[in-house]
């Protein structure tokens, strides 16, 4: 999935296989370099078009054999620590790995009880490692689906003080380019933008969601992107855009700083659901590629 012909034409070869949320999907991949995608902007191997004002400058395409450690710290946290949620984050290889040219997080029930600290998973980002501001965001992404499972592709400032900055959550700013809610809709992602507003609490965009015409995300692979620059936010899904927002507003400065990128899998929470007799484990989030680029002025 990952095999390109230098010099201006991407060649995607290989068929992809649908399977049912429960199963993982195998495939062949090989290398490829940013300056042969540069030379292709005009083409990704979803057939989303990509401005050729676009330019790459940052990926992990997940072709090696382990997470690259220069990228990306996975978080260990405690069960509840955040929304109330029932899973651990672990560093653990169980929990997040390389594998067939993916990063696979994965949602493990380590019990036969629904509850706290029944579950682990991975929380990966790249603070103090990789930070943006402005451009376009995109990954491929296979997502998961069962009740009471919540993976995320998002952001935060990089001077939240959760990762050594010294500035709390919401004044950081927070951009979610996708969630989806397994006990609402496996059908749905939701966007939304999370910033403290004129008397210094927490606002919000307000989720915009995109539902898919047939199937669920965890039937199949799908690009999602984010296009930020100083005037608005906007996002994406397989080049759809179905969301924007302007942030030129005083009270949205957040969103012209520095942000780092997040991945992970949450199970359980308040804003999520909880998991019950009915849910499947383990789920995956398997992540073909993650790219950022910027325009060219």
């Amino acid at each position: 999935m990952k095999r390109l012909l230098l010099y201006f034409v991407i060649v995607s070869t290989g068929v992809l296989t649908v399977f049912s949320c429960k199963n993982k999907e195998k495939r062949n991949n090989t290398n490829d370099a940013l300056s042969t995608i540069n030379d292709s902007l005009n083409q990704n191997k979803n057939n989303s078009k990509l401005n050729q004002d676009w330019n790459l400058v940052w990926s992990d395409e997940f072709d090696g054999d382990a997470i690259d450690e220069n990228n990306w710290n996975l978080q260990v946290v405690e069960p509840g620590h955040f929304n109330d949620e029932w899973q651990r984050y672990t560093n653990s290889s169980e929990n997040a790995y390389v594998e067939n040219g993916n990063l696979v997080i994965k949602a493990i029930h380590e019990s036969d009880v629904h509850g706290m600290g029944q579950y682990s998973s991975a929380r990966l980002n790249t603070a103090n490692k990789q930070a943006f501001k402005y451009g376009k965001i995109a990954a491929r992404v296979k997502l998961p689906c069962s009740n009471g499972i919540w993976p995320s592709f998002w952001m935060l400032g990089a001077n939240i003080n959760e990762n050594g900055g010294d500035t709390p959550w919401p004044q950081s700013g927070e951009i979610d380019i996708l969630e989806l809610y397994g006990s609402k809709n496996d059908s749905i992602v939701e966007a939304n933008l999370h910033y403290a507003d004129k008397s210094n609490t927490h606002a919000q965009m307000g989720a915009a969601s995109f539902e898919l015409k047939a199937g669920k995300f965890a039937d199949a692979f799908h690009v999602f992107e984010l296009e930020w620059d100083a005037d608005s936010v906007t996002w994406m899904v397989d080049g759809e855009e179905y969301a924007s927002m302007a942030i030129a507003a005083d009270e949205l400065s957040e969103f012209h700083k520095e942000f780092f990128i997040l991945l992970n899998i949450a199970v359980g929470g308040k804003w999520a659901g909880r998991p019950d007799a009915e849910s499947v484990f383990p789920q995956y989030m398997f992540v073909d590629w993650l790219r950022v680029y910027k325009k060219n002025q």
